[in-house]
């Protein structure tokens, strides 16, 4: 991604409005004139502009009508086409819409065909036809005041895609989780039973909440997080999870994620000890069944450390499978450094490979930001003792390799040799 994307401000207008008239003839027509669009951008409708060193090469803008918002323009410089900008507009527009409390999203675009002869002889002139695109937002009813109080949200829908490297561990979730949810009736016909409650083990640092994000957004269900630590300080944390999965079970639809999900599931040991966590496993114990009668409802659990939680909590009536998220291999780590460096071919994506062997997604990504960042300061520092013409935009292989050799990875060894014991006493796919 090589633009910044910000909402439309005054100074834009001038930008917005030659992007919009010069490419109405490149297959970007709307039904919208040029003279509406320029209302709404003046009157503050929802409107977003993507730049590139600082020049807009890309805008979307949009008007609201109560509940319902159309899509009037997407405009894109030439040269940027087939980019994946287009969807990126989208993306930002429709964060703004949703965040206006709009339920319905309409884009009207126009299609060539000839209008019946009826209306013809009725005096109408013939226009181009259209293609109506309609998109449903979450109600702003009592769901959504049920999903504010849980602290619960609606995910942007790109987030499954932007899942870097992992493939297997993708591969994996989508077929056996995503699709059988997505796809209940298909799914049915060949006795497949969609999973209702899942568990994602393996070191810190390697993407659980990022795939239990991006499973929320592929689907399209609102992302309820349960946190121990808030839950518990509502002074008794047993009581605390009934009450939330009480009000969880209100909602239509819904992805559950508890995070280190061994502070509430841990191994219960006798004799009980007073004020322990043994109630506390018990409580969910029994919250589990009630919560897979719902046929859109997922529960995401998260743990770094299976063999913490209490054997009975796991077993194949509650949770239908326990998936292994580790640090990523060769291919993978490839795949993430190329979406951090923004696949350019003055950085050599291999020797980053090579030295952050151990690293997790999230420790790629700290290194990456460093290198970022130094790069940054390299650039100013040139403008400011007059070094004359800055160089290349963005982090060099070395900028990259010196954050590397900065940062200690999250995950030792040690974990690594736990966490293969781990897959072969637990996984379950």
């Amino acid at each position: 991604m090589n633009w910044l994307i910000h909402d439309y401000r005054e100074s834009d207008l001038a930008a917005v409005v030659h992007l919009i008239d010069t490419t109405a003839e490149l297959g970007q027509e709307s039904v919208f004139s040029l003279a509406e669009c320029i209302g709404a951008l003046t009157s503050r409708q929802p409107a977003v502009v993507a730049v590139h060193q600082g020049v807009p090469i890309g805008a979307a803008l949009a008007c609201v009508a109560g509940e319902r918002a159309w899509v009037m323009r997407i405009a894109i410089s030439s040269v940027w086409r087939g980019r994946g900008l287009a969807s990126a507009l989208l993306v930002e527009l429709e964060r703004r819409l949703v965040a206006a409390r709009v339920g319905r999203i309409a884009y009207v675009l126009p299609e060539e065909d000839l209008l019946g002869e009826g209306l013809l002889n009725a005096g109408y002139t013939r226009q181009p036809a259209v293609a109506y695109f309609e998109k449903v937002e979450p109600s702003h009813g009592p769901a959504a005041s049920l999903l504010e109080d849980l602290g619960g949200r609606f995910l942007p829908g790109d987030l499954w895609g932007k899942v870097a490297g992992m493939e297997a561990e993708k591969d994996l979730i989508e077929r056996r989780v995503v699709l059988p949810l997505a796809e209940p009736e298909r799914a049915a016909r060949h006795g497949v039973r969609p999973p209702r409650a899942i568990a994602l083990f393996g070191p810190p640092g390697t993407g659980k909440t990022t795939f239990a994000r991006g499973i929320a957004s592929k689907l399209g269900w609102p992302f309820v997080e349960l946190l121990p630590s808030r839950l518990a300080d509502e002074g008794n944390l047993a009581a605390a999870l009934r009450s939330a999965f009480a009000r969880i079970a209100e909602l239509e639809r819904v992805l559950v994620f508890i995070d280190e999900v061994e502070e509430v599931a841990p191994v219960r040991t006798e004799p009980v000890q007073p004020g322990g966590t043994h109630g506390v496993t018990n409580e969910l114990l029994k919250l589990i069944p009630g919560f897979r009668e719902g046929d859109e409802r997922l529960l995401v659990c998260a743990t770094n450390s299976i063999r913490s939680l209490d054997p009975a909590f796991l077993r194949p009536g509650r949770f239908d499978y326990l998936i292994p998220i580790g640090t990523p291999d060769a291919a993978a780590r490839s795949a993430i450094w190329s979406r951090y460096t923004g696949g350019r071919p003055d950085v050599e994506v291999p020797a980053l490979v090579m030295a952050s062997e151990l690293f997790t997604p999230a420790d790629i990504e700290h290194a990456a930001r460093t290198a970022a960042q130094a790069s940054f300061e390299r650039d100013l520092e040139s403008i400011g003792g007059g070094a004359g013409m800055p160089g290349p935009p963005g982090a060099s292989t070395g900028d990259y390799l010196a954050a590397i050799a900065q940062c200690r990875p999250t995950v030792t060894p040690a974990m690594t040799e736990e966490f293969s014991a781990d897959i072969t006493a637990h996984a379950r796919l």
